[in-house]
């Protein structure tokens, strides 16, 4: 019974080690921009389908970065990545992005975003709509990113 109770606890303690292994950390980034701001956790979709509503709010919200040539977008889906179906993402100097972990800056050191889930969080601005006008609006101000 108490050999089989052990095999038992070295088992689990496996599994759980390889399940570990297999999901990878996310990295978290902040600035010290909109620090004392409250965000709204709103869906991809939600905010697709509602962006007026938005407006130069603070909003977090989740989906895919891509970039590439005149491209910096969050998408729910790549195939939607120009087409009015995605958010321009404005990263800037003035709310350079840190890892809480490492102190290191999001861009440093050549980090690859492309084709990452994330989180981010920022300001909608409807008026801004990215380059040639192609996205719903832009995210400004992003102050927090996690990186799945």
């Amino acid at each position: 019974m108490w050999l089989s109770r052990q095999f038992f606890i070295l088992m689990l303690m496996a599994f759980i080690c390889q399940a570990c292994s297999n999901n990878p950390q996310k990295k978290i980034y902040t600035s010290e921009c909109a620090t004392d701001v409250k965000f709204k956790q709103i869906s991809f979709v939600n905010l697709i389908d509602s962006v007026t509503f938005y407006d130069k709010q603070y909003v977090e919200l989740s989906g895919t970065y891509v970039e590439g040539k005149h491209l910096s977008a969050l998408v729910n889906d790549s195939a939607f990545a120009d087409n009015g179906h995605s958010f321009w993402v404005n990263f800037t100097q003035d709310c350079p992005l840190y890892s809480s972990a490492s102190h290191q800056g999001l861009f440093d050191l050549g980090n690859n975003i492309n084709n990452h889930a994330m989180t981010i969080r920022g300001r909608v601005e409807l008026s801004n709509k990215g380059d040639q006008k192609a996205y719903r609006a832009t995210i400004n101000e992003v102050s927090y990113l996690v990186l799945y």
